[in-house]
């Protein structure tokens, strides 16, 4: 076969990749436009390929099919509809915009404009699917068809929108693959994308209705495009207003549950669970958003919209973490479970954290529920038993639990995977896979030894578990990248999981032969969820045995979604004993500190103990953490930008609204509400105000909890455009007409001020709560509805008002980050030994991980040719990290190579 493609022009580009991807035996022929085409109605830069029988392919689309034709690979209705639809919709649109590119100048988003709601459907069909690629788990020949219409225009990915999570991290991945990689690498050279555009500026500009193909809706106005508002329909104007003038008549009445708080029939029963944080280590910011925060945020909404909420938690206190932590600091296991425990609530009280019920795992209950459900799994044939051989540390004396074994995955080649998963590629690991492998506690080397040990027999339940995973993903909210990782676990085929450890402090295995041993945490920590809500009530049955009756919601951060929805799930099914199993699993990706991680020992980062020294209140940290809530990519906590949002979406915006629109009425009105008299304009704004409203509830209901977060701050900037506008200062001092105009629009204000007050005490309770007594909001009204009503009627007095939020100071945020960027850390002098404390297995984990991400670091600059001195500087970190770890395993420093890897 031979391809005959031209450098510079877009088609060719998916066609390489194709035949890279399909490993096609094609002999590669680099044309220009100008030459005689293969085919006589080839249009100039479009491929061909010619057959060995001679004939010859010019539509590139079919040419990709035929390379994964000729590798055997079908093409399922589902691929066929995504080529169809690229070819009719997308390859319109993207000529268009890399028309407006390359001969407008175009850049960024401008540029991408006529995508956009192109974009938007690739992002909704990989989120509902919960597939890696558009036709399934395995990349196909629609991937590469529509990655290869896309990737000239996306070569930039600062144009895709930053909502599109989804389709940023499939863009991704197809533009690093080997094939789509070599393709660009050889068509997409400048000095053909020059001739490509010399071609273009030649050519017509493409007709406008391309631009727009997926559109039926009528071209906006000039003004609604600059606006970026949906214009308004009479039907959404009236009804408006008229839930308006029904006003708290149109509220529900709010419901308080009994207590103890129990499922309800015929009501909505929402239980929720946020990851039980490990007992030893005290939470950071990360931890906090979560896991902790984000189910508080919803477990207040699910409150305010009168569901009956259970909302629990606890400390996760088992397992060889605690006993080591025990040993470091003197104590024994149930102390330092008592110590941290004591720690973890007395930071998420002070976040405002609204469990019904904060518990432990080491309680009387943890051991009969988790007992029972074992029994249960071996009586029903679950269970295996077989001879495992596990690493044991000769120097510690102890067999090592899986996270403290750390070296390099056998499937992925990452450094510092641990021992039951590797972080980067996801995959579970039995410890004695690990290459290289290292004991944490001491960087010994372990060995190998034979121990008996139970099994989950996985392979079994899957049967069970398949059919209830495709009914919760179809009726349940999971987060896109909970359907990816346990469709990327289910794909790889699910392996017996061991369920007991060579442990002392732990839950006791009920079994003979095995009554040395204890319960391994994955296996026993979920069901930690049942024990704590047993100590909260004797009939925590009615919630966990009652699937007909409750929802269960599951957040956590995404290293926890296997065990949440494959192994736990797992467990409870085999039990066989009606037990309420995840409806809604909710991950969030990582929050980062600055450009590194957390770090507690080198004193990077705010944990949770010390956020509260900062000076900065409680509120403004679940602001900020949930105002950049890792929905679907890691994201970072700046101190810049948190200055910057607390003082322009709190202070200038929501806190400048609310506080004008309560002293309006205090200064102009006696602390009255004056009479309204409505305009057509301010009819808009009920209107306006209603969507926003209905955009908050659909996001929340589908625990989009960031994105909901908007919708105040925009209700509060459409108020405080509305107060500009109509400037009611001016109007009160004018006639009649105008101080009747000054009343309506204070009193529309400050009713927009109490609806936000209801709004926003998912997100900052404390504050709610003074703009409630401010503004003296009747408790009835504070509850939501879908409805913007008149909740401060004509007449209502409002109390004393003040300002909501203070400046945060350049000068305050630059002390903070010094003091949590581990600057004095790296003020010591190197002679300063004492200040390290060797052995410190924390301390070792982490400088262990900066060194080979330094390292790291180092080899990619030297691969890419980078500065001498750029590189230099770059080793002297590496060599002052390398000296950090020497010391903190208690070695001299002096010691170490400059170069080279020590060996094992």
């Amino acid at each position: 076969m031979r391809l005959r493609v031209a450098a510079g022009g877009p088609a060719a580009l998916k066609v390489l990749a194709a035949a890279g991807a399909a490993a096609a035996p094609v002999r590669l022929v680099w044309g220009g436009p100008l030459e005689r085409p293969l085919a006589p109605l080839s249009p100039p830069w479009a491929p061909a390929l010619e057959l060995d029988s001679g004939t010859v392919l010019f539509s590139p689309n079919a040419i990709c099919q035929f390379f994964f034709l000729a590798r055997g690979e079908e093409p399922t209705d589902l691929t066929n509809q995504w080529l169809e639809w690229e070819a009719t919709e997308l390859q319109p649109a993207a000529s268009a915009a890399l028309y407006a590119q390359l001969v407008h100048g175009r850049k960024g988003l401008e540029a991408v404009e006529a995508l956009g709601k192109l974009l938007a459907h690739i992002e909704q069909n990989l989120s509902r699917r919960g597939t890696a690629y558009l036709a399934g788990d395995t990349k196909s020949v629609a991937d590469v068809v529509v990655w290869g219409t896309l990737f000239p225009v996306l070569q930039d990915e600062t144009s895709l929108p930053s909502e599109l999570q989804v389709l940023r991290t499939w863009f991704q991945s197809m533009t690093l693959s080997e094939a789509c990689r070599k393709a660009a690498d050889s068509v997409l050279m400048p000095k053909a994308l020059l001739e490509f555009k010399s071609y273009l500026q030649k050519q017509p500009s493409p007709c406008l209705a391309m631009e727009r193909a997926t559109s039926n809706e009528p071209e906006p106005s000039l003004q609604e495009e600059e606006g970026s508002e949906p214009a308004l329909t009479e039907e959404e104007i009236t009804a408006a207003v008229d839930a308006w003038a029904r006003g708290v008549a149109a509220l529900p009445k709010p419901w308080q549950p009994q207590k103890p708080v129990l499922p309800v029939e015929g009501m909505r029963n929402v239980l929720i669970t946020s990851a039980l944080p490990y007992v030893n280590n005290v939470p950071h910011l990360g931890n906090i958003i979560g896991c902790v925060l984000s189910a508080d945020t919803f477990a207040r909404y699910c409150r305010l919209r009168n569901w009956n909420t259970l909302y629990v938690c606890g400390t996760d206190e088992y397992g060889t973490a605690t006993e080591t932590k025990a040993v470091e600091e003197g104590l024994t296991p149930q102390e330092i479970c008592n110590k941290y425990n004591a720690i973890h609530t007395d930071i998420y009280r002070w976040f405002d954290i609204s469990f019904d019920y904060f518990g432990r795992t080491t309680t009387p209950y943890q051991t009969m529920i988790a007992q029972d459900i074992f029994q249960r799994l071996l009586a029903r044939g679950f269970l295996l038993q077989d001879t495992v051989e596990q690493l044991q540390c000769e120097d510690c004396q102890r067999f090592l639990a899986d996270r403290f074994v750390e070296g390099t995955c056998p499937f992925c080649s990452y450094e510092e995977a641990r021992g039951d998963q590797c972080d980067k590629c996801g995959k579970l690991i039995n410890a004695v896979e690990l290459k290289n492998p290292q004991c944490k506690l001491c960087r010994g080397v372990p060995v190998v030894k034979p121990t008996q040990h139970l099994f989950l027999d996985l392979p079994k339940l899957e049967e069970q578990l398949e059919p209830w995973l495709e009914q919760s993903w179809a009726t349940g909210d999971w987060t896109a990248n909970a359907r990816y990782i346990t469709r990327s676990w289910i794909r790889d085929g699910l392996k017996p999981r061991c369920i007991t450890r060579d442990l002392k402090w732990g839950t006791p295995v009920p079994l003979d032969g095995f009554r040395d041993k204890v319960f391994y945490v994955w296996f026993d920590a979920p069901i930690g969820y049942l024990s704590i809500t047993a100590n909260y009530t004797d009939q925590w049955e009615r919630w966990w045995k009652n699937p007909q009756q409750v929802e269960l919601y599951n957040f956590m951060a995404k290293d926890n979604v296997p065990f949440h929805s494959v192994i736990f799930p797992c467990s409870l099914l085999g039990a066989d004993d009606n037990y309420t199993l995840v409806n809604h699993l909710i991950a969030t990706e990582y929050l980062n500190y600055e450009d590194g991680k957390f770090s507690k020992s080198r004193g990077v980062g705010v944990f949770g103990d010390m956020a509260k020294d900062t000076g900065i209140p409680a509120d403004i940290w679940r602001f900020y953490l949930l105002y950049l809530r890792p929905e679907g990519q890691d994201s970072a906590f700046s101190w810049s930008d948190l200055m910057l949002k607390n003082n322009s979406e709190l202070l200038n915006n929501l806190g400048n609204f609310i506080n004008r629109a309560g002293m309006f009425v205090c200064k102009f009105f006696g602390g009255t509400v004056p009479d309204m008299v409505l305009t057509p304009d301010d009819e808009r704004l009920l209107a306006r105000v209603t969507l926003e409203l209905h955009q908050y509830h659909q996001l929340l209901e589908k625990v989009r909890i960031r994105d909901a977060l908007r919708c105040i701050l925009s209700i509060s900037r459409h108020g405080n455009q509305y107060i500009q506008v109509n400037e009611p200062w001016k109007r009160i001092k004018g006639d009649e007409k105008d101080r009747q105009r000054a009343g309506t629009v204070t009193g529309v204000a400050v009713n927009m001020a109490s609806m936000l007050a209801v709004m926003l005490q998912p997100y900052m309770p404390s504050v709610s709560l003074a703009i409630q007594g401010q503004l003296c909001i009747p408790p009835d009204c504070f509850v939501l509805s879908h409805n913007f009503t008149c909740t401060l009627p004509p007449g209502h007095r409002v109390g004393t008002v003040s300002p909501l939020f203070q400046k945060l100071e350049h000068d305050q945020i630059e002390a903070l980050r010094k003091r949590f960027g581990g600057g004095q850390a790296k003020q010591t002098p190197p002679a300063s030994v004492t200040l390290v404390a060797p052995g410190d297995p924390q301390l070792i984990q982490e400088l262990t991980e900066e060194v080979a991400k330094q390292g790291n670091h180092v080899r990619q600059l030297k691969a890419n040719k980078a500065e001498k001195a750029q590189v230099d500087t770059e080793v002297v970190k590496l060599l002052e990290l390398k000296k950090q770890l020497a010391l903190a395993e208690g070695k001299s420093p002096e010691v170490l190579a400059p170069t080279g890897k020590r060996k094992k």
